[in-house]
């Protein structure tokens, strides 16, 4: 790879210039040859002009002490110092062993200028590359089926989204400018795929927005051979991809005018620059300790002294939710659906210190969607057959895509059995579209979806407690199960509006709860709410909660926990040894590095300009006594004709 062109031309000059004067001081120097002569015939000084320049003269050997035949006869120590620096040049690399005895035998004076001229005069090489901190495309198993990018090494020559033909070309582009049917093809034939993401995905059009989350599901629904690498909005990076834009369209309009002639092409392709790409400090290797935490905790009027078992007549009811912590990426999420939870953890233990009325126990589970919910799958293996209680919960409500104003406004409650009438959960139901009518006329829709035992995927966390014939249900702002939204990385809304839909949500869901619980007709409108005054729900109680983390990178959610619950515990999933469920691969952050470069043709016209050159000076050394008399005569011919 050439890194510098400048300083490429500089060492190939310089090489050349090292040869040439090994080829020239062998010659002068041949064996059985005298040094005055070489092996020349003398020339008579009327056939020699006057213009051959006198050192010429003297290193060639045309005179003797004779005066007749002397050219420069008053000179004659300035002569024979010339030809003893030449004998002296010719032993030197004659008597030099190795590359390192050229340095110590009296390497001419003039290299120690010339080199550090030519070195200064090429560019910077730094100029010439430049480095971007990138992440490689989230990699997982899932009942042994594989999704996301299953390669990582990538050192390949950069191509625009129009101009990559095979597969020792990488994909440099924007993910705004792909298309779902960009990537499929990438997939198939590149070798490789560079991408951009926006710098706000806020300020983009609905339109754009849409596009990008399609593009985004489109991308995590398979596995990618491939290695996929994203880079967030770099302004050095998207100045290459404009570059490389740039130069195709202008290719593009010249083709489209007119026809260029082979030569045309050869030397377009010849001087033409190019982009290599190199990925450094990547892997994929299975992460065999891989595992997915789940924390519970409890609300339950408990005094000093005493246990559960004599609480365990009040009824029950299981708040959850999922913290995605990768999608497309390893790109820390907002979890606005945990932020939901942790506020209702909150709000719930002021009143269950003064008012016990239920036992609600709040569950949130590191694994959502794309992982087929196995934690929660995991919990309730451990504890549905040992805690009775919990097979007779009222109903439990699953949190998920509850904060998204881009959705929708309304709230979907998606049920796999619709409830029947009189039960608590369609006394909920009822419950929660009377309170959100308070609040802007926000309309609560049941959607109903039966459970489709063949698909190796399930669509709702709350499908795992159906399967265990619990009744439950999830709230969501979403009204597909395929809706693109529920696992992106891209925060569409603003801070402001995120925290809006929040608050809104929130308001609903913990009225409709608090009224179910206390028995409050929700009827009574405004006179009705209970999280009023000092317990009124502000967006500053929801703020803090969108930066939680996994309990893996800190330990916030844990401490949330405590402060409010009790009897908080941590439990892990672990995939099985032997026939895992689902299996994570270490992806680490990447360095991307960009090299401007020329064509791999460019190589191959240098090595042969290098070889005819070289050639050239062989064959002029060879028949040096030719040339010289070829030049000698044009000389007389010229000093006759004057």
């Amino acid at each position: 790879v050439v890194v510098d062109l400048h300083l490429y031309w500089a060492i190939v000059g310089t090489a050349i210039f090292l040869t040439t004067r090994v080829f020239v001081s062998t010659f002068f120097t041949e064996k059985g040859k005298q040094p005055g002569t070489f092996g020349f015939q003398r020339f008579p000084r009327a056939q020699v002009s006057a213009a051959v320049p006198f050192r010429t003269v003297c290193q060639l050997g045309l005179h003797e002490r004779n005066p007749s035949n002397i050219v420069c006869w008053p000179r004659q120590q300035q002569c024979d110092r010339a030809k003893g620096e030449l004998r002296h040049s010719g032993a030197m690399f004659e008597d030099a062993d190795n590359f390192a005895d050229l340095f110590r035998g009296g390497l001419p004076y003039y290299l120690l200028i010339t080199l550090p001229i030519l070195i200064i005069c090429s560019s910077n090489p730094v100029l010439a590359a430049s480095e971007f901190g990138v992440q490689r495309m989230s990699q997982y198993d899932v009942h042994g089926v594989a999704y996301g990018c299953r390669a990582s090494a990538l050192n390949l020559e950069a191509k625009s989204l129009y101009t990559w033909q095979t597969s020792r070309h990488c994909v440099l582009t924007r993910l705004q400018d792909m298309t779902i049917d960009h990537f499929r093809e990438i997939r198939a034939k590149a070798g490789g795929l560079v991408v951009l993401l926006p710098e706000d995905t806020a300020a983009l059009s609905l339109e754009d927005k849409q596009h990008i989350h399609l593009l985004e599901q489109a991308m995590m629904v398979q596995d990618v051979p491939i290695p996929v690498y994203f880079s967030k909005y770099d302004p050095k990076l998207s100045s290459i991809i404009d570059e490389v834009t740039r130069t195709t369209v202008r290719s593009h309009k010249q083709s489209a005018q007119k026809r260029d002639s082979a030569f045309s092409e050869i030397f377009g392709s010849i001087s033409a620059n190019g982009y290599q790409i190199a990925v450094s400090g990547a892997s994929h290797t299975a992460n065999k300790q891989s595992k997915i935490p789940i924390i519970q905790g409890e609300l339950a009027p408990l005094k000093p002294g005493k246990t559960l078992d004599g609480d365990n007549k009040l009824p029950l009811i299981i708040v959850t939710a999922h913290l995605d912590t990768f999608g497309l990426t390893n790109t820390r999420q907002s979890n606005s659906d945990v932020a939901v939870l942790l506020t209702l953890v909150e709000l719930f233990s002021k009143l269950h210190a003064s008012i016990p009325k239920y036992r609600l126990i709040f569950l949130v589970s590191e694994s959502g969607l794309l992982l087929n919910f196995q934690g929660m799958k995991k919990w309730l293996d451990s504890n549905l057959d040992e805690n009775v209680q919990i097979q007779h919960a009222e109903f439990v409500v699953c949190l998920d895509t509850i904060g998204k104003l881009l959705a929708n406004e309304n709230i979907y409650m998606h049920v796999s059995k619709p409830p029947k009438e009189g039960t608590a959960m369609n006394s909920f139901y009822k419950t929660l579209r009377t309170v959100a009518q308070r609040y802007g006329n926000v309309s609560v829709e049941g959607v109903h979806k039966k459970i489709n035992l063949a698909d190796t995927l399930l669509a709702w966390e709350h499908e795992r407690f159906s399967m265990k014939r619990m009744p439950a249900f999830t709230l969501s702002n979403v009204k597909s199960h395929k809706d693109p939204l529920r696992n992106t990385i891209f925060e569409d809304d603003t801070l402001e509006e995120q925290l809006d839909a929040l608050e809104r949500n929130v308001k609903i869901i913990a009225e409709a709860l608090a009224s179910h619980i206390y028995n409050v007709p929700a009827e009574d409108g405004a006179a009705g709410e209970i999280f009023t005054g000092s317990m009124a729900i502000s967006r500053e109680q929801i703020k803090p909660w969108l930066d939680i983390r996994s309990t893996q990178q800190n330990n916030d959610l844990k401490y949330a926990f405590e402060k409010y619950l009790r009897n908080v515990k941590v439990t892990y999933e672990k995939p099985d040894a032997r026939e895992p469920d689902f299996m994570l691969y270490d992806d680490r952050d990447a360095l991307l590095n960009i090299y401007n470069v020329k064509p791999a043709v460019f190589d191959l016209f240098l090595t042969f300009m290098i070889a005819a050159y070289l050639s050239a000076v062989y064959f002029a050394i060879f028949h040096f006594p030719r040339l010289y008399g070829i030049v000698c005569r044009m000389t007389v011919a010229k000093t006759k004709v004057n």
